[in-house]
């Protein structure tokens, strides 16, 4: 798992995690890496293994959720010629392949009950059996795994199991999410800014204006430090203009002709012996503003509504609706929507 990311943070919470991983990479024994998408779960793992003294061995990786449930024991603990249909030869597994290195779990909590439970021998006894044998092979393995889930939930909701959990859970590092590293945000945001100029041939690296800086600044990143780079690095890309960057764009799907979910219609089709009817008259229709009116309605609340979806970024919000800055204020002036009047 070779990786050209970087580990990069300078906020207390993120040093914090770092150094406890860094710590319990020296023990021969297993650790758990909690955190949500996009916090860096592989990396400190990579790191675990690295700082370790078996960096000179194998890291494995495997990824419990890309897997049918059918082929996890297989993909874990290998298989022997015929063990099933499609079996056409022996497989070392997982455990045998990490054999004197590390094996990183990652999405631990998607593992079914059963592969649980043969996982919890080959930790407790250092032995896996290949379907299909009746011999076990001895295996010298550390396990790092790592997981989005509060697994003591599981456990309670009896969808892990406890003792499994007590095996792997000698050092549990907790990754902060992105919104807890708020000092992190624009030490990211210029890395990532920066790698892609360089990508892309630029001779300088322009920065961010104010503007931009704020917007990254104050969203709330669910998907954390992989989300921010995909933001940074389109806004690189897209960016024509001489000068720092000031074009950012959080939702790459946000477009005017978003498809639309067609609904199905339950009334039966017309017959003749049923003849369509005619709409109601005009005269049963509720009465309504004139045109005028309902258009600056319409308005007011399109710019109040896509103020919101942009925490009230003003020049966020002019490029979302294909408005110059000017144009944008303006329209927030005759509609009394500029905080404070201004």
């Amino acid at each position: 798992m070779d990786r050209q990311s970087q580990v990069i943070g300078q906020s207390g919470a993120f040093l914090d995690a770092l150094e406890r991983a860094s710590r319990a990479a020296a023990l021969d024994r297993p650790v758990l890496v909690i955190g949500e998408r996009g916090t860096g779960k592989e990396l400190v793992a990579e790191r675990l293994h690295r700082l370790s003294p078996r960096w000179d061995q194998p890291l494995i990786v495997m990824n419990c959720a890309a897997l049918p449930e059918t082929l996890i024991e297989a993909e874990l603990f290998g298989h022997e010629a015929g063990a099933f249909t499609g079996a056409t030869k022996a497989r070392q597994g997982r455990f045998e392949e990490a054999h004197g290195g590390t094996l990183f779990l990652d999405e631990l909590g998607t593992l079914s009950m059963g592969a649980q439970e043969r996982l919890l021998r080959a930790v407790e006894y250092g032995e896996v059996t290949r379907i299909g044998s009746s011999r076990p092979v001895r295996v010298d393995v550390r396990i790092v795994a790592a997981t989005n889930e509060h697994l003591p939930d599981k456990v309670d909701r009896h969808e892990f199991r406890a003792d499994l959990l007590d095996r792997l859970s000698f050092e549990v590092v907790t990754l902060p999410p992105l919104r807890a590293r708020a000092g992190d945000i624009m030490v990211l945001a210029e890395h990532f800014g920066r790698r892609m100029a360089s990508e892309l041939g630029w001779e300088d690296w322009p920065g961010f204006t104010p503007a931009a800086s704020d917007a990254l600044l104050d969203y709330r990143w669910p998907g954390n430090v992989r989300e921010l780079r995909n933001v940074v690095e389109r806004a690189v890309y897209r960016w024509d203009d001489v000068g720092p960057i000031d074009a950012i764009q959080f939702d790459p799907f946000e477009s005017p002709y978003r498809p639309q979910v067609a609904t199905a219609r339950t009334e039966p089709a017309p017959t003749e012996a049923e003849p369509m009817q005619a709409d109601p008259a005009p005269e049963s229709a509720p009465a309504v503003a004139d045109f005028k009116t309902q258009v600056a309605a319409f308005e007011a609340r399109l710019l109040s509504r896509a103020l919101n979806q942009h925490r009230f970024n003003q020049r966020a919000t002019a490029d979302a609706l294909g408005l110059s800055y000017d144009q944008l204020r303006h329209a927030l002036r005759r509609h009394d929507l500029l905080p404070g009047g201004s």
